[in-house]
């Protein structure tokens, strides 16, 4: 019939449509990027001896319609290799002073203005908090702390403690205080491939971390009087009450510092102490989801993921850290805790006392994997000054990669050794080793706003079942 369109034809004009789609979404809206080194892990994983290598969704439209945020993980052309593209978090937004320190992140509008710690949007802080533990783990990593004579008869399997009696018990991690190890936080599908990658770099497990988070449920019955969940950060004690059911009718859930006698609190003023504005006591018999945490210098308590306290406190240099649970009642009082889990914060490592500032336009980029992260901390030009056959001199810089970058060869040759020196735009450049020299680094931390490609949305591979690797979720 005249007009009738044949299948073939219809399979042409589909393919052609979808190639079309494809290319469009591509160039404007959506394109798919492998994270090919471990700079953001474990958030983004890139790891090629392993074959683990994210592949992730980017939003192209989002830089177009508007700025990079704070916090937001970006793709972007790197400044010292413009060929090639970097994923990292944006941490510093020009103008503004930076500086970390005691692994925090601070920033200032301007040299008159105090200092003002960062804190990450709630989705954020989830997506980078660290599990110090695993789902199942063989042995519990609970147990009485030393000294401690009651809870004998507390029985631990897991990640669960059922507590018979008063007593106390305490979260056990590998040193005396809570490290920053290198595989904290890593998926557990993914932890057998990465033990290769432990303590790389040299800064294993070397600073302690008091930002701390510990969630999980408690069931008590009746007879209980009180739950206390405890973390210290040096001297200083964060004791989170909560009322059991046997406590006073008017008792409320309460947040307390505690100190050691040895260190005046700030201002010489008493420790503080926060308190519900009503009465709340646990419910006997009932399982309670409980969250408490210590991050950039704000205590929190949640019950039931409702937000009940909150209380800013002043920074702490020492950052010795250890978590705890303690039961009061009779000695027939029974409480089940169930689903325990310890997370730490990032610690983000700089040298010294760290400070830059960020000119306007320009942005400041970080690993999660601030342990072994090429990014704004150490980017630096390699330069040479080569001298023209005309007796002129021009100026070549590019990225500092040891023996890749510049390359040497040529040696014995009659007319001398050579360096293959790529630029920042990607540019190979060959000259006489003879006839340049080699210039002191120029310091090139920041990401200018026209090189942003795109913010990353969702991690969409690998999907391989035989090795428990179901990587898919979105990215904060």
């Amino acid at each position: 019939m005249k007009g009738e369109k044949r299948p073939w034809r219809e399979n042409i004009e589909a393919m052609t449509m979808a190639v079309v789609m494809a290319l469009f979404l591509k160039g404007f809206i959506i394109e798919a990027y492998k994270i090919p080194t471990g700079s953001m892990q474990p958030t983004l994983i890139g790891d090629e001896r392993s074959g683990i290598e994210d592949r992730i969704l980017v939003d192209k439209l989002s830089y177009v319609l508007g700025d990079p945020q704070r916090w937001d993980v970006a793709v972007f052309r790197y400044p010292l290799d413009r060929s090639q593209n970097f994923v990292k978090r944006v941490v510093g937004i020009g103008p503004e002073e930076l500086k970390i320190e005691n692994g925090d992140l601070w920033h200032r509008p301007d040299g008159d203005r105090p200092w003002e710690i960062l804190r990450r949007p709630k989705a954020v802080q989830g997506a980078t908090w660290k599990r110090l533990d695993l789902s199942d783990p063989p042995v519990s990593s609970w147990g009485p702390p030393r000294g401690e004579t009651r809870g004998a008869a507390w029985e631990y399997e897991g990640r669960t403690i059922r507590a018979r009696g008063p007593g106390r018990t305490a979260f056990r991690p590998k040193n005396s205080s809570i490290m920053d190890h290198y595989l904290d936080g890593y998926p557990e599908a993914v932890l057998p491939y990465m033990e290769s990658r432990r303590g790389r770099r040299g800064f294993d497990g070397f600073h302690a971390v008091g930002d701390l988070r510990l969630d999980g449920t408690v069931r008590p019955d009746g007879a209980v009087q009180e739950i206390r969940l405890g973390l210290r950060e040096g001297l200083r004690h964060y004791v989170f009450h909560l009322p059991g059911p046997a406590a006073n009718a008017d008792a409320k859930p309460r947040i307390e510092v505690r100190l050691d006698g040895r260190l005046p609190w700030p201002g010489q003023d008493p420790p503080p102490t926060i308190e519900t504005p009503s009465p709340r006591r646990l419910d006997a018999g009932r399982e309670t989801r409980f969250a408490v945490q210590n991050i950039d210098d704000r205590l929190s308590l949640e019950l039931d993921g409702d937000p009940l306290l909150t209380l800013d406190i002043p920074p702490a240099s020492d950052q010795s850290s250890s978590v705890s649970i303690e039961l009061d009642g009779p000695g027939d009082a029974r409480c089940d805790f169930e689903d325990l889990m310890v997370y730490r914060d990032i610690y983000y490592l700089s040298e010294g006392r760290w400070l830059v500032t960020i000119p306007e336009g320009s942005y400041y980029m970080l690993g999660d994997n601030t342990q072994d992260s090429s990014d704004s901390r150490a980017w630096h030009y390699l330069r040479y000054s080569v001298t023209e056959g005309g007796g002129g001199e021009r100026i070549l810089r590019g990225n500092d990669r040891g023996n890749e970058n510049p390359r040497v060869f040529g040696y014995g040759d009659e007319d001398g050794t050579k360096l293959l020196l790529v630029d920042e735009y990607g540019e190979r450049h060959i000259f006489h080793q003879r006839n340049s020299r080699k210039l002191p680094p120029e310091n090139a931390p920041f990401v200018p706003r026209e090189m942003f490609q795109g913010k990353a949305l969702a991690v969409f591979w690998p999907l391989d079942p035989l090795r428990h690797l179901v990587r898919l979720k979105w990215i904060h």
